[in-house]
């Protein structure tokens, strides 16, 4: 399918908080001697499927890498910056204020500085072609299998999450898990939401693949760490 590089179709909505739990600021650290968002703004700018980028967020600093990528920015109320604010409704917010038309949202985290260079414009045909409510990127879930976990009872009692024979890694049905790459979601089903936490998703919910590590979504102090390595990989691999 030909996207129309002068009415591509859909608009990004970056959201970066200033709070996390898991790594304290994270969204407003360096990464690679630049701000961590300036990895996803630049994502958006670089897709042509993307008409139009905004960024939602309650910190100063992230909205100033945003002016300067001249990325229009959204103010996201506390309320919808805390740490049990819904990602959806900070979305629906971001488009609400700033009066989106495009018939999709493409929903970027802050926090995903390495993404595969042409995944939106991956995620944003497939929503078209299929005809789907959204589409989102997973990866292989990799050697923390469902069928391997457990929940450890009183007294250390091993309790299997998933009753299996399964003896081999290799032998393991094949499951994804998202991995934070992206979100596309047409604009009527993100409004069309219901109570359930995945509603804005809509019904007909597809997917695409990523490789292994060719997504880096930083929750902890070991992702950030992965996060480094991988650009600086990246770095020696565009010098030679």
């Amino acid at each position: 399918m030909t996207i129309h590089t002068h009415n591509p179709p859909a608009c990004a909505i970056i959201i970066a908080r200033a709070g996390s739990k898991g790594l304290p600021g994270k969204n407003e650290r360096r990464l690679g001697g630049r701000p961590m968002v300036a990895y996803s703004l630049d994502a958006a700018r670089d897709a042509v499927t993307i008409k139009r980028t905004i960024l939602s967020t309650d910190s100063a600093a992230i909205a100033e890498t945003a002016h300067a990528h001249d990325v229009e920015v959204v103010n996201r109320p506390a309320a919808l910056a805390s740490d049990t604010a819904t990602v959806d409704d900070a979305v629906r917010h971001a488009v609400q204020s700033s009066d989106v038309t495009e018939p999709i949202v493409v929903i970027l985290y802050a926090n995903v500085p390495i993404r595969p260079s042409d995944l939106i414009d991956r995620a944003v045909r497939e929503l078209i072609i299929s005809g789907a409510d959204s589409v989102q990127s997973y990866t292989l879930v990799g050697k923390h299998h469902p069928h391997w976990m457990v929940q450890l009872a009183p007294g250390g009692r091993v309790q299997p999450h998933v009753d299996n024979a399964v003896y081999r890694r290799q032998d393991l049905p094949e499951l994804l898990i998202p991995d934070g790459g992206v979100i596309a979601v047409t604009r009527d089903v993100l409004f069309a939401a219901g109570e359930h936490p995945h509603s804005f998703l809509g019904n007909d919910r597809r997917g695409i693949r990523t490789e292994p590590g060719a997504v880096v979504d930083i929750d902890c102090e070991v992702d950030f760490i992965v996060a480094e390595s991988t650009l600086d990989r990246m770095s020696a691999g565009a010098a030679v």
